[in-house]
């Protein structure tokens, strides 16, 4: 390796780490902004709910959440064959996703025993309904795999 080399390698680490430090900057500002906005206007976010949240999100994803998800990739790299596993993956990922950020929604949380109108939309059906959805990709996503997989040559 010779000094250009080395000189535009090192180039290309400075900016990587500049990079990183700007992301990681910027992401610590708006935490802060967060936390500033929290403590500032306790009548509306009562921060100790909100302490008490993101400690149970914290210990729940801690203790329930990470073993789930190995013993679900474990139990995919056992059963389903290497081709469909990155597809049946994806799914996996972008079900769960759908499912915990409408989780308050299919719960009923938020809504005003009042005012029916509040949650008007049968929320739980339309999760099944996106849920459907995206299996049904991966299943044609699979079922093309699998006769691209069956052509000749």
């Amino acid at each position: 390796m010779n000094g250009t080399d080395r000189g535009r390698i090192l180039r290309r680490l400075a900016r990587g780490f500049a990079a990183r430090g700007l992301a990681a900057l910027t992401g610590l500002a708006v935490a802060g902004y967060g936390i500033a906005g929290l403590m500032t206007h306790t009548r509306a976010t009562h921060p100790a709910n909100s302490l008490a949240w993101l400690l149970t999100g914290i210990v729940a994803h801690d203790v329930v959440v990470v073993p789930v998800v190995a013993l679900i990739g474990l139990v995919l790299s056992r059963l389903v064959p290497g081709p469909y596993r990155a597809v049946v993956q994806g799914a996996l990922i972008v079900s769960g996703s759908v499912a915990l950020a409408s989780l308050p929604l299919w719960r009923g949380y938020g809504g005003s025993p009042g005012n029916p109108s509040v949650d008007a939309l049968p929320y739980g059906r339309n999760l099944l309904i996106v849920l459907g959805g995206v299996w049904a990709v991966a299943s044609m996503l699979m079922a093309y795999r699998w006769w691209r997989s069956r052509l000749p040559g």
